[in-house]
């Protein structure tokens, strides 16, 4: 994908300092942008996610929605595709008084980064209950700050990475209640239009070897992928009367691999999306099993907040196509730093050193954007 002009650039970095709410994102296997953004009015808050039924917009969610990081809807005011369509719509925007009066530092509280001691801590915490059979699977994960030079453009780093990972779905979202978000996810939550819809189980993971994808897993990884498949399968199987399914296979995302399941079914309505949203978020991929359990667990014991990270972000229409993603492989930037977010499933034959390889390979994906 080409670059826009500069002064695109230039535009759509100024919007991640304005009250404006907008979204910016590219399709796996696509070089079509599109741009969502909402020129008047507050973002609207969600309380729960059943309230995304019937809704046309996009949204990003949070791992658990709250007062302080609650699910959130951006109206489709302006919706277009294309550089050339984004610039006319840029250029009318940065004309109004409107936009250069609301520009600002938009400023978030940061997130607690634990350390590797704390992150071993806390592992220790969730292995416990797996190995006295309380829970099959838990998720850890962790954050991490880089710093960010003076010139650090959001619009490049969009841009590289829709360059570096054709295989994701790409997006840069800014509301002044969420915060300047940038993430590559490879994890469908739910996609389809009309009667034909497409979710995915994708779990496990492993390093690339140069450009060959590995193709041996261990039981471990083979473990985790089954339970996500399992928990997908059941849920879906409450919505639809056929099921059609493919995998598991190994599935490239950047410089990692992971075992992947899709499942293709149809839909009697398309008015209740936000209850099938409600029903598989969050899967065991990013939580755990027994859902409720596990979800309750790791937000009382892991270290930091997981905010907008392992949530879910996309555009809904249940009149045309939705494409809604688990918000995997991202980051927040604020001010001079981007809090990166990772993290790994957690079993009773988990290992504490690869878990936490893992997660520095799951973050390299956001700083080789940088």
């Amino acid at each position: 994908m080409n670059a826009p002009d500069l002064h695109i650039s230039q535009w759509m970095d100024q919007l991640t300092q304005s009250n404006y709410s907008f979204a910016l994102w590219r399709l796996p296997w696509t070089d079509e942008c599109h741009l969502v953004m909402q020129t008047s009015g507050k973002v609207e808050e969600l309380a729960d996610i059943s309230e995304l039924n019937g809704k046309r917009g996009f949204v990003i969610s949070p791992f658990l929605p709250s007062d302080k990081h609650p699910l959130v809807y951006i109206r489709p005011d302006i919706s277009v595709i294309g550089w050339e369509a984004i610039e006319k719509t840029m250029f009318s925007i940065t004309q109004n008084d409107a936009f250069q009066a609301g520009k600002h530092r938009f400023m978030n509280e940061s997130p607690k980064v634990p350390d590797k001691e704390e992150y071993e801590e806390t592992f220790h915490k969730f292995i416990v209950p797996l190995q006295e059979g309380k829970f099959k699977k838990l998720v850890l994960s962790r954050t991490a700050t880089q710093e960010l030079s003076d010139d650090f453009s959001p619009i490049k780093a969009f841009i590289k990475a829709c360059n570096s990972y054709p295989r994701m779905m790409i997006y840069l979202c800014h509301t002044p209640v969420s915060g300047t978000w940038i993430g590559s996810t490879p994890e469908i939550l739910l996609s389809g239009e009309g009667k034909r819809w497409h979710t995915v189980a994708l779990a496990g993971t492993m390093p690339m070897q140069g450009e060959v994808m590995p193709e041996t897993w261990t039981p471990k990884n083979k473990e985790e992928q089954a339970l996500v498949a399992d928990y997908v399968r059941n849920i879906v199987k409450h919505h639809v009367g056929k099921l059609e399914e493919k995998g598991p296979y190994t599935a490239r995302a950047g410089q990692l691999v992971h075992l992947k399941t899709d499942f293709y079914f149809q839909l009697k309505g398309t008015q209740t999306l936000g209850d099938l949203l409600k029903e598989l978020h969050p899967t065991p991929a990013v939580c755990g099993l027994p859902k409720a359990e596990t979800y309750a667990f790791i937000t009382t014991n892991e270290k930091h907040d997981r905010r907008y990270y392992s949530g879910f972000i996309g555009w809904m229409d249940p009149d045309r196509q939705t494409d809604i993603y688990v918000n995997l492989r991202c980051m927040e930037i604020q001010d001079k730093k981007a809090i990166l977010y990772a993290g790994g499933g957690i079993l009773p034959s988990s290992d504490i050193a690869s878990e936490w390889e893992e997660t520095h390979e799951k973050m390299k994906t956001m700083r080789n954007i940088l």
